[in-house]
């Protein structure tokens, strides 16, 4: 059986539109993870150092900064909270340029930055499986973010 033209149009409609969903996932996931990647992928020239955690709110950790460097040492300092975050833990940081806040460092810090691209990633898997009818890509990519997810939930 022949399909009519409009089907076809309306087929290539529903692809581009999901497509655009999905790209609309991947960029808000990247631009959401690089806000803290940044700090640690790009870190030659900041201020590296360690914090020890002495207390934590509801969305941040705070606690003294020691430079490892030769830098200033800072009273406190804060970083965003995490589920591994607990009074007494030292860790490596980041000094972002001009503030009191910093990014943790190493392998826990950088798969705890790239946190939300996995998220965006599972979730672009479900419309690229589902949506698009493209299921090895769509395990692919739900694959890759579960992963990540993963990785960071044991880094952590």
């Amino acid at each position: 059986m022949k399909r009519s033209s409009s089907h076809r149009a309306l087929q290539y409609g529903r692809s581009a539109a999901l497509g655009c969903v999905v790209l609309l996932l991947l960029v808000a996931g990247v631009l959401s993870s690089w806000d803290s990647a940044h700090h640690i992928v790009l870190a030659k020239g900041r201020e590296h150092g360690t914090m020890t955690v002495t207390g934590c709110g509801s969305e941040v950790c705070t606690g003294p900064y020691t430079p490892a460097d030769g830098g200033a040492a800072r009273s406190r300092v804060s970083v965003e909270k995490s589920v591994a975050a607990k009074k007494g833990d030292r860790f490596p940081v980041v000094v972002k340029p001009d503030t009191f806040e910093v990014v943790r460092t190493g392998t826990p810090g950088f798969l705890h930055a790239w946190m939300p691209l996995g998220g965006a990633l599972v979730l672009a898997g479900l419309v690229i499986g589902g949506g698009l009818r493209l299921p090895r890509v769509g395990w692919g990519a739900g694959i890759a973010g579960g992963a990540l997810l993963v990785a960071t939930f044991i880094a952590l």
